[in-house]
């Protein structure tokens, strides 16, 4: 059976090689991995000899720069990252493309490092948001030299590559925000649940310690009070560094993960924490990390405010090669429907941008005395 056909089968039509390219961009999420793909992709496409891809900052040089067809050790000799000068600089202020014949022949050339591979025939080509340019791709050494038609074919493969790396970083600052929401979230529960034991812990030691002479009773009573008050503050710190502690998703899988965290904090807590899974296939990475992350802020908010005795976790897969997570605990519960009137969100709002993030869906179940359940169902892949 005939090998499938990919971006770098040169019996492709162009439109079909500019296809698989703007496919194999689209796969990935972060900037980096964004613009190595878009450069790699781009000198397979014309067939050229070298490419770069610049990202401008603000100071003349190039907040990323990344190479293609050219060897890890040539570009640590090559050293620092170049400037914006010379070419390099012109194509960075003008929305049009620049194709030479001869790169070394142009007026505003000024030479190589002494380690950088010679370069004759080049094309270079703006990355376009509207007016804004988000950086430029750079080709070199094609056999025959580029033509016109190579131009439009980069010219479309581009303005792609702006689509792809514009969505790249609107993810990358919407994972920035939900740390420093999490972040956020750690810190009031410091302040609100450590900070106020140490502070009860402080008050009942100074009192034990008036009530030794006078009525040794009460003072035991008190020390008593404080070891009481000493391990609740420990309970809380641990949850708290369990919560900070980066999960092992990459080296562990999500079923160890979550089994690994469950047994942790069930020895941290008193409320006794059970997993158990069944017919759980491996997921894409951005499913496992919703699912461990809405996993994480069911158990935050049972353990800290439920008053249950008992969490369950169960992770199931689905006939379509997803997973349904289910957090029940079968604490005090509440009235869903008040909760969401009085502003107090416990989390869901996170919770369910990240069901959605992935395609899943995320649903609760709760009532006053009946304990609560969450409950979220993830595709495949």
């Amino acid at each position: 059976m005939p090998a499938e056909p990919t971006s770098c089968d040169p019996s492709l039509s162009g439109i079909e090689a500019v296809s698989g390219a703007v496919l194999a961009m689209s796969r990935h999420l972060e900037v980096r991995e964004v613009l190595r793909r878009i450069t790699a992709e781009a000198r397979t496409l014309l067939g050229a000899e070298y490419a770069a891809l610049g990202v401008p900052d603000d100071h003349g040089g190039f907040a990323q720069f990344v190479v293609d067809g050219v060897t890890d050790e040539q570009w640590k000799a090559i050293g620092p990252l170049p400037r914006q000068h010379g070419v390099l600089a012109a194509m960075l202020h003008r929305l049009t493309p620049t194709r030479l014949d001869d790169v070394r022949r142009a007026p505003d050339f000024e030479g190589w490092p002494d380690a950088h591979p010679d370069m004759s025939d080049f094309l270079g080509m703006p990355i376009v948001d509207g007016t804004e340019i988000l950086g430029a791709v750079f080709l070199a050494n094609k056999a025959g030299g580029f033509t016109a038609h190579d131009e439009e074919l980069l010219r479309i493969l581009a303005a792609h590559a702006a689509i792809a790396l514009g969505n790249a970083r609107l993810y990358e600052r919407s994972r920035e925000l939900t740390l420093a929401g999490e972040r956020a979230r750690i810190a009031h529960d410091l302040h609100d649940a450590v900070s106020q034991k140490l502070f009860s812990l402080r008050l009942t030691a100074k009192a034990a310690a008036t009530l030794v002479d006078r009525d040794p009773a009460r003072a035991r009573a008190e020390l008593a009070e404080v070891a009481r008050l000493a391990a609740e503050a420990a309970d809380e710190l641990r949850a708290v560094v369990i919560e900070l502690r980066p999960a092992a998703l990459d080296e562990d899988g999500l079923v160890a993960t979550l089994a690994s965290q469950a047994q942790v904090l069930d020895r941290a807590h008193t409320a006794e924490v059970r997993f158990s899974s069944d017919g759980v296939r491996t997921l894409p990475p951005g499913q496992e990390a919703a699912v461990l992350r809405v996993a994480q802020e069911a158990l935050h908010n049972a353990l800290r405010h439920s008053g249950a005795k008992l969490v369950e976790v169960t992770l199931t897969g689905t006939a379509d090669r997803g997973a349904r997570l289910r957090v029940h605990d079968d604490g005090r519960g509440f009235d869903p429907e008040t909760v969401r009137r009085e502003g107090r969100h416990l989390g869901l709002v996170s919770m369910r941008d990240r069901a959605a993030a992935v395609g899943g869906t995320l649903s609760l179940e709760s009532a006053p005395g009946q304990g609560t359940a969450i409950e979220l169902e993830v595709p495949g892949a």
